[in-house]
């Protein structure tokens, strides 16, 4: 592969990762995504899934039940169409995401699993830095809590000074809201870049 396609599909990792949702408490694409991103049709990929249902475990796939797809359409813009559809749409772990790759066995699906992955894999890391700074802070804090306690002297104006940088820190660790669809015409050149 180029050097010019690597670096465009290195590109695909946020936009993937914008389609990982949190479901019944775990990271999941929606099967009209996956589809998507693996270049066939949702109808094709779920009958793939059907046909090879001993490679796909609990811990891989589960259907959403109707509240779970109210959600789903009510959080995501992009999957308005499900609102109307009368099957409950599949939800891929990231090892399931893997196996429907495999299971669809194009090139196409190969190498977007790949990226998948990538993105699967980037949120997890992104997750636990957080969870490492959320501690320190939560350390650092106790320790500013237990100073304010045993100095007198320690100033109002310090302690607040000090929180505020703690708060503001604690904001700068959560993660952003997902990015939403920009306003106006889109072009068919913008929609795949």
């Amino acid at each position: 592969m180029s050097t010019a396609a690597n670096t465009s599909n290195t590109a695909l990792v946020p936009r993937i990762e914008g389609r990982i949702q949190v479901i019944r408490g775990l990271r999941v694409m929606v099967d009209v995504d996956l589809a998507a991103l693996y270049g066939v049709p949702t109808k094709r990929l779920n009958e793939q899934v059907k046909r090879n249902r001993e490679r796909f475990p609990s811990d891989f796939l589960f259907q959403l039940n109707a509240a779970e797809k109210a959600e789903v359409v009510a959080n995501c813009d992009h999957l308005q169409k499900l609102k109307f559809s009368k099957v409950q749409p599949y939800a891929f772990t990231e090892h399931g995401a893997i196996q429907a790759a495999n299971v669809l066995a194009s090139a196409q699906a190969v190498e977007m699993g790949i990226y998948v992955v990538r993105a699967f894999v980037h949120l997890r890391e992104a997750l636990a830095a957080n969870a490492d700074v959320a501690k320190r802070l939560a350390e650092l804090e106790m320790k500013t809590e237990s100073l304010e306690l045993s100095h007198d002297t320690f100033s109002r104006n310090t302690r607040l000074q000090l929180r505020q940088l703690l708060d503001a820190v604690r904001e700068l660790t959560t993660p952003p809201d997902p990015p939403k669809r920009p306003i106006g015409f889109v072009t068919p050149e913008d929609k795949k870049a």
